[in-house]
């Protein structure tokens, strides 16, 4: 069960999602073929990725950024990508272009801080743009409780495509990182949990003021929780009326 699109247009060119979706892409290709080599690959990740126990040492610093456009197979990189595609446009688009890319970086390397306060002396790379999604997810959960959101629902041979309200997705997601962190050894590797759910309380944390600047609840109130109608012309006043554009 996982996401496909949100009914939730926006009113701007997202340049800077597209942008990151294809620089993602592009360096993940330009180190593919080093898949084929373990010991290549992994000399490429000790250099690149974030590795807990050296960060902590004072040095790899620089792996807090790198470590968010790596990512360690394809489907790694296009279940990411998805949920960029889903949810990053809307973020862009109240945040304007520079804006989300700050809240994007700031999202992805405060993910990156979480996992290595959850395991400092961990030498296992890390590897990502999940924890810089997750941020875009917990801001897009603060602006767009109710926009619609659909999933598919896979068993066997069957699928069923149903539409929910973005909160009940994103919580229910942040739910399993959270059990999932609790009941995971961080010394096996696997799926960086605590990265997860700390960008996504960061990114939450982050769009506050431009919540805030939309008139925070009565941005709800206005919008009901999910994008207007595209017709839909808002009064500013404090209760709002909706008119149609003929």
């Amino acid at each position: 069960m996982f996401p496909i699109r949100d009914h939730n247009p926006s009113t701007r060119t997202p340049y800077i999602t597209y942008a990151l979706i294809a620089i993602n892409v592009v360096v993940f290709i330009s180190y593919w073929p080093l898949f084929s080599d373990e010991v290549a690959i992994a000399g490429f990740f000790d250099d690149w990725a974030m590795i807990p126990s050296e960060v902590m040492q004072g040095g790899e610093s620089h792996t807090l950024l790198t470590s968010i456009f790596l990512h360690a197979s394809i489907m790694h990189l296009l279940g990411n990508m998805l949920f960029l595609w889903i949810f990053g446009d809307n973020m862009e688009d109240q945040m304007g272009h520079l804006g989300f890319l700050a809240f994007y970086l700031a999202s992805g390397i405060g993910a990156d801080i979480c996992q290595l306060m959850a395991d400092p002396n961990s030498d296992i790379p890390t590897v990502g743009a999940s924890g810089a999604i997750a941020g875009v997810m917990g801001g897009y959960l603060l602006l767009y409780p109710k926009a619609r959101v659909d999933i598919i629902f896979i068993f066997i041979v069957f699928f069923k495509i149903f539409p929910i309200p973005a909160w009940v997705m994103l919580i229910f997601w942040l739910g399993l990182q959270l059990l999932n962190g609790v009941l995971s050894d961080p010394n096996t590797g696997g799926v960086a949990y605590w990265a997860h759910a700390g960008g996504f309380v960061l990114g939450l944390l982050l769009a506050i003021p431009i919540w805030l600047k939309l008139g925070a609840t009565e941005f709800w109130h206005r919008t009901h929780g999910h994008p207007p109608h595209p017709d839909a012309v808002y009064d500013r006043s404090s209760i709002p009326t909706v008119t149609r554009r003929k």
